[in-house]
């Protein structure tokens, strides 16, 4: 049976450097941060008072004020970013079948932030206090719930929990659903709000977070031989992905090409990745197979590009291992240089990236980007963007556990 080929036809981003996709892409280009010192509970006990939150962010654009309450911040990014997404690709699911329309999410915490306060209530107003909302509000697949119920789409309803893996996975997952012909259309991406006291405090725990305190700007800054550290971040990216016979006889907008997918386990470390990168590769290799393209067709790589020591390092290692003396001549990029690290969404956010990259012929730089590491020697389009006409992008995300996740995106045309 032929693969179905699967588009995408609308994007919605909320993230710390703009919402909306035109908004985001242009701050990328322009290389702005959207790191800053913590302003929403004290961080005077931490060594880590630094994050990129998403500012300006009214969830009264998007959602009743009734839904609002009961809806933890995770849920109402996601709502946020479906709706734009939804909007975007100007079609009417109403119309359709709504059995050929699923949702697939990926968030790899989920409602931490009503976990926390619902637990503080508990401690000092008692049991009864707690609200009957409580957990519906804190489980991870509620985003993936609203979603479908919003929609009416009552296709395949997923939620992925793979660490910082999520998004990538559920973005693959959902192509992987379209492909097979189990759907025409799949809302998909990812949601992450977690930057809370208790899991600031867990990251600080790990010595995992950068505590670049004095210049909040710089502190991300994957590859660069001084990287100590990611920053924590929030924000959600959502995909609509349409088989392409469905998405061309309504004439829809298409983006992009969704055209290989590859997943794998370190089976190595509950926090550090396999030595080389091994999952990694392997990852890459699988969805540049799946893809049906050879390594040197590859004109990006969106890189996890966290700022952590192992993790830019066995990265690099891995994309040598893959592509050769070719991978020095590959443009890579790392998102998380400016919006922080999103965590679950991270993989949707830097796929929207990839996706403008392929539409626009601009790729983002890696700000922050001084010194060189003579471990990380390749080409981190260092600083200013560059224009270059893209056929082939991958988009990388790698999670605690040992996931891994590649994606490859295709110009249309």
């Amino acid at each position: 049976m032929n693969r179905k080929r699967v588009v995408v036809t609308g994007i919605g981003v909320v993230t710390p450097i703009g919402i909306g996709k035109e908004v985001f892409f242009k701050s990328l280009v322009e290389g702005k941060s959207g790191v800053d010192l913590i302003s929403t509970f004290n961080t005077d006990n931490y060594p880590t008072k630094i994050a990129a939150t998403v500012k300006d962010f009214n969830p009264m654009d998007f959602i009743s004020k009734k839904e609002i309450k009961r809806m933890d911040r995770f849920t109402q990014l996601a709502m946020a970013s479906s709706k734009m997404a939804y909007d975007d690709s100007d079609i009417s699911l109403k119309f359709k079948d709504e059995y050929r329309v699923g949702v697939c999410i990926g968030t790899g915490i989920g409602g931490i932030t009503t976990l926390e306060s619902q637990y503080n209530t508990m401690l000092d107003k008692g049991v009864g206090r707690i609200s009957p909302f409580f957990i519906p509000m804190m489980i991870s697949n509620i985003a993936a719930g609203y979603i479908s119920m919003t929609f009416n789409a009552k296709g395949p309803n997923i939620t992925i929990v793979t660490a910082c893996a999520s998004s990538t996975n559920a973005i693959g997952e959902a192509f992987k659903i379209i492909q097979r012909n189990d759907a025409d259309i799949m809302i998909t991406g990812g949601t992450e709000s977690s930057i809370t006291p208790l899991s600031l405090a867990g990251f600080c725990s790990m010595k995992a977070l950068s505590e670049r305190n004095d210049n909040p700007q710089k502190a991300s800054r994957p590859f660069d031989k001084n990287r100590d550290g990611f920053v924590m971040g929030e924000g959600s990216g959502i995909l609509i992905l349409e088989e392409l016979e469905h998405a061309a006889n309504r004439n829809a907008n298409i983006y992009g090409e969704i055209v290989g997918y590859g997943s794998t386990a370190d089976a190595y470390h509950i926090t550090a990745p396999a030595p080389g990168g091994e999952g990694a590769f392997k990852a890459m290799k699988f969805a540049l197979s799946d893809a049906k393209i050879e390594p040197e067709q590859l004109g990006y790589i969106n890189a996890h590009g966290t700022s952590t020591k192992l993790n830019d390092e066995y990265e690099t290692m891995a994309i040598k291992k893959l592509f050769g003396n070719f991978a020095y001549n590959i443009p890579i990029s790392s998102t998380k240089s400016m919006t922080g690290h999103l965590l679950g969404a991270a993989g949707a956010v830097e796929a929207v990236a990839c996706l403008m990259a392929l539409s626009k012929g601009i790729i983002h730089p890696t700000i922050n980007y001084s010194y060189l590491d003579e471990n990380c020697d390749l080409d981190y389009v260092a600083n200013v963007p560059r224009e270059k006409d893209i056929v082939y992008a991958m988009s990388n995300s790698f999670g605690f556990g040992g996931h891994n996740a590649s994606i490859v995106l295709k110009k249309y045309n």
